[in-house]
């Protein structure tokens, strides 16, 4: 039988006269794409021309909300009040719907960026908080989810659709949550070493941490980071792998039929 696998790559993160990131050749490798809503990145011209591209390309489109942080890239820690924090992902959602119109495409998934995406991972209130934006605007949209995390249970515990999110090029903890970009060697330069990690998410159903044990996971969906040097070749090398191995690369709905 067949394995069906998504991959999915963070978008539109420059911002007005700054392009950053490989967006153009990652949309040709990816099937699901996470578009930044002006928060930590991202303005309108970006996100309508992302969202023009991802309809050429056949890529479904997903919110990428992030703190209100530019200065930061969305990669500060914010404490805030969960109803505040709620009120922000509800608007990026509705920034996108917009600019998604003009492409003629639905917006399908939600993925919390850097910072925000990892307190959610560990904070229920946070977790809950995104997850009541997206049911109150739209809960068609699928929640993705650190696999194992606080976004998990949430997703669950408000009856929202839900896609596990494994990493292609990232190390992970004992705990499952992912290592610190700040220490050395937590982000995967060579293409063999994330694809291997992918085959074992997908195929066995486990990765190995940092600290050398065996972490159960179960993945729908594998993010490709686009802003490294090496993203491209990354991905690339995992996409051909997968296909290699047998698995069909699809968007988040089809993955989720």
């Amino acid at each position: 039988m067949t394995m069906k696998i998504n991959l999915n790559a963070d978008i539109a993160e420059g911002f007005g006269a700054y392009d950053i990131g490989n967006d153009a050749e990652l949309m040709g490798i990816i099937k699901s794409a996470s578009v930044a809503c002006g928060f930590h990145a991202g303005d309108p011209n970006t996100m309508h021309r992302l969202v023009s591209l991802a309809k050429k390309e056949g890529v479904s489109v997903g919110v990428h909300p992030g703190f209100n942080d530019l200065w930061g890239f969305g990669r500060r820690r914010i404490d805030m009040d969960p109803k505040d924090l709620e009120l922000m992902v509800a608007y990026q959602i509705g920034a996108l719907q917009a600019m998604a119109r003009y492409a003629g495409l639905t917006v399908t998934h939600l993925k919390p960026h850097g910072a925000l995406n990892n307190m959610a991972a560990v904070r229920e209130d946070y977790a809950l908080a995104i997850g009541r934006a997206i049911q109150t605007v739209d809960p068609e949209i699928v929640y993705v989810a650190l696999a194992g995390s606080q976004m998990e249970k949430a997703a669950r515990t408000l009856g929202l659709r839900l896609a596990r999110e494994g990493f292609a090029d990232r190390h992970y903890e004992d705990d499952g949550n992912l290592s610190p970009r700040s220490i050395p060697g937590t982000v995967y330069k060579d293409p063999e070493k994330a694809l291997a990690q992918c085959l074992s998410m997908v195929r066995d159903g486990y990765l190995i941490s940092r600290q050398g044990n065996r972490v159960a996971v179960e993945v729908e969906t594998i993010c490709l980071h686009g802003d490294e040097p090496t993203a491209v070749t990354v991905a690339r090398h995992v996409r051909h792998g997968l296909e290699a191995a047998g698995c069909r690369v699809v968007t988040i709905p089809e993955m989720l039929n």
